[in-house]
């Protein structure tokens, strides 16, 4: 599995986990308020808070609960202020790791986040050391066994596609983000069940993790990172082979 992806796979499959929904649900939230304070409130004239609805909606929250944080977001109910943050630095490995953000308070949360990094071998680094590694990106996943390849990429390159990889679990499509609203619209009108879609930060290029110990390190600073409330993504550029990965 590539690397822009291998943390992706991971992530979805906790994002299912019940005892986490309403950290998911709470992250999303901040994503609406945010989006709607600087935008508005209509998602048809706001592209940020649609995809913030979407994503909503993919992780099963409650339409009163997107209309509450809509609302917060606009000042109907009240003034929320949450400012946007990145912070960038190594993994064991020399694994490049972003961390994207919404904080209340940024001076609670830099240090919070540069202690994540240093708890489990890491280290944060000054502004811009990792970021001009990854390019932002449309994702979308969808299942092997979810679509016929061919047929697939078929639809995939004509919507705008510029990149398709079999994964063996997953097929992954990537595209400019100018593209992936037409990209997602073209999968779901020919009935194709995505697994996820997202705007991402795709690496350049991925470092090979070659032992156990350096693998677990490296998973354990990401999950501490989607842990965190102020936290609402998390990018790295780690390439862990299965057989490693079966083994942790």
């Amino acid at each position: 599995m590539s690397g822009h992806s291998h943390w992706a796979g991971i992530k979805h499959k906790k994002a299912a986990n019940d005892a986490k929904r309403g950290k998911v649900w709470s992250k999303i939230a901040r994503m609406i308020i945010v989006a709607a304070k600087a935008g508005g409130g209509d998602p048809g004239q706001n592209l940020t808070l649609r995809y913030a609805i979407d994503k909503a909606k993919a992780a099963n929250m409650p339409k009163d609960t997107i209309e509450k944080a809509i609302k917060k977001g606009t000042g109907e109910l009240g003034a929320v202020e949450y400012v946007d943050v990145l912070y960038e630095g190594y993994a064991p490995g020399g694994v490049a790791i972003m961390v994207e953000g919404l904080t209340d308070n940024r001076n609670r949360t830099a240090p919070e986040i540069k202690k994540i990094f240093e708890k489990r071998g890491g280290s944060m680094g000054a502004s811009g050391c990792v970021s001009y590694m990854f390019k932002k990106k449309g994702l979308v996943t969808v299942k092997t066994d979810a679509a016929d390849e061919e047929t697939l990429m078929d639809i995939a390159l004509t919507a705008g596609a510029e990149d398709f990889e079999n994964t063996g679990e997953i097929y992954e499509i990537t595209c400019e983000p100018e593209s992936y609203d037409d990209l997602k619209a073209a999968l779901e009108e020919n009935q194709i069940p995505l697994e996820s879609a997202e705007l991402s930060r795709i690496p350049d290029s991925t470092i090979p993790v070659a032992d156990a110990d350096t693998a677990r390190k490296i998973l354990n600073l990401m999950d501490d990172f989607e842990d965190h409330d102020d936290v609402q993504e998390v990018y790295a550029n780690f390439d862990i082979p299965d057989d490693i990965l079966s083994q942790i």
